[in-house]
């Protein structure tokens, strides 16, 4: 079964390719019980999909099943439909069609998800039980999550093996880690539910603030909760919220900056006074935490004591406060007065820690760090874009007109990443730490010599207009 590795995922909607078409044995929709294990080939010949299977070579091409509960959750993940892997076998595990059609249901979730989960968990939450990765990619993904804690993690190679749902999948695998679906006891389903609401409000459109920078920031979050400093003193409840806040930090991002909003009169800059986004931002992540019901079984003061302290690490994201954080951090270690037993100041370094995650693209190796930095200088031009075709005076940083990549990196390292990582190296004087830092100053050389090629090529651009033909 090898080589259904090499196979790809089809959703049933998609054009079957004609590589697929051209292998022995084709292609057979069927409902044969005897490829599912099941007893009444009917019932499945009325769900809506199907699966092909190759009985020449025993090999087979898995096509994601549909039920019918499922519609709401159909979104645009990457340019391909989002659906949810069910196990046929668990159609006839011991229950009467009727009465698993009367049974109350708690989520849209399919109901063979439900069973398998409501059987299966007892504790641990396994993607073998929730079948939340399609079957090929999940050894691949698998393998991946166990090194889920190194700092070269490639999120892009991630994300195409979970086929675009790399937040859930990520998101999921560090609640099971840390064991905070039964310090909590979250209703697994509620939280699957959740994290698919959170991966959809990130608009797929946006080349940099969408749910894949989400995954990545979320990534880097465990990276430094794993920190001894870290480790040995934050509570569950730290941790939960520090890996709610680095999933929504950025939720329902317009893809645009604050000014941008400002300047066109937006509703959210004036709904908001002060850092217009983040508010938008915790707000959003709250209307899902309540809609899904994740924390309903909480009494309410932890519920309200959460939801404060989720949006004061949200808040702490905004780079207009830099500064204030920055200069708070570095007297801190100054005096040497962090005391990590204290409630206040594990908040304070849990939002030095998202800062430090959010902005911590340049600090990856170049292969990684060159993506990132060309998806976020996409989504600055497209404002700027946008701002000359109204006539509106460009943002800086998104004129493409007179700025590139190289030169918006390195001013972003210079001055924005730079001042935190070395603070942040101060404080946790770790391999990790002086990693981040050496990546950090490979990649600004990097750009350097890259904005030294432009002005060169834009020198010589320059004199090819203002010399005459024929000199």
């Amino acid at each position: 079964m090898e080589v259904c590795y090499q196979l790809p995922v089809l959703a049933l909607d998609r054009a079957v390719p004609k590589h697929v078409l051209s292998r022995r044995g084709a292609i057979s929709l069927t409902s044969s019980s005897c490829l599912f294990g099941g007893r009444s080939p009917r019932q499945l010949s009325k769900r809506r999909g199907a699966i092909s299977y190759d009985s020449i070579d025993q090999t087979a091409l898995y096509i994601r099943m549909l039920d019918v509960r499922l519609g709401n959750f159909r979104s645009e993940i990457r340019g391909s439909t989002s659906h949810l892997c069910v196990d046929f076998r668990s159609l006839h595990s011991g229950e009467s069609e009727d009465h698993a059609s009367n049974r109350k249901q708690r989520s849209k979730l399919s109901l063979q998800m439900y069973l398998q989960c409501s059987r299966s968990f007892h504790g641990t939450l396994t993607f073998r039980h929730l079948h939340l990765l399609d079957q090929v990619y999940y050894g691949q993904a698998k393998c991946m999550l166990q090194r889920v804690g190194t700092w070269n993690f490639d999120i892009f190679l991630f994300d195409r093996l979970t086929n675009g749902e790399s937040l859930v999948c990520l998101t999921l695998e560090l609640f099971c880690k840390y064991g905070l679906i039964e310090l909590f006891g979250l209703d697994p389903l509620r939280l699957h539910s959740f994290l698919v609401r959170i991966q959809e409000g990130y608009r797929s459109r946006n080349p940099y603030h969408n749910s894949l920078h989400a995954a990545d920031v979320t990534q880097a979050m465990y990276c430094y909760l794993q920190e001894p400093k870290l480790s040995e003193s934050l509570t569950s409840w730290d941790i939960l919220l520090a890996l709610l806040a680095a999933a929504t930090h950025d939720l329902e991002h317009p893809g645009v900056n604050q000014n941008f909003l400002l300047k066109n009169d937006h509703f959210l800059a004036s709904l908001y006074q002060n850092s217009v986004l983040e508010n938008h931002h915790w707000k959003s992540a709250l209307s899902h935490l309540r809609e899904s019901g994740l924390l309903s079984h909480l009494p309410i003061e932890d519920r309200h004591r959460m939801e404060e302290r989720l949006g004061s690490l949200i808040l702490a994201t905004d780079i207009s406060r830099q500064n204030e954080f920055l200069s708070r951090f570095k007297a801190h270690l100054d005096r040497k007065d962090l005391n990590m037993s204290s409630p206040e100041h594990r908040q304070f370094i849990l939002q030095m820690a998202l800062k430090c995650a959010d902005i911590c693209n340049p600090c990856r190796p170049n292969s990684l760090s060159t993506c990132w930095s060309h998806c976020v200088t996409k989504e600055f031009f497209q404002q700027g874009d946008v701002e000359r075709a109204h006539r509106h005076d460009v943002s800086p940083l998104c004129d493409r007109h007179s700025n590139s990549v190289a030169i918006i990196q390195k001013s972003f390292i210079s001055y924005v990443v730079e001042p935190l990582f070395v603070q942040w190296a101060r404080f946790c004087d770790t391999p990790l730490s002086h990693c981040m830092l050496g990546y950090m100053k490979q990649n600004k050389k990097y750009w350097s010599n890259a904005g030294q090629e432009d002005l060169m090529d834009n020198a010589q651009t320059t004199c090819c207009k203002v010399l005459p033909r024929g000199t």
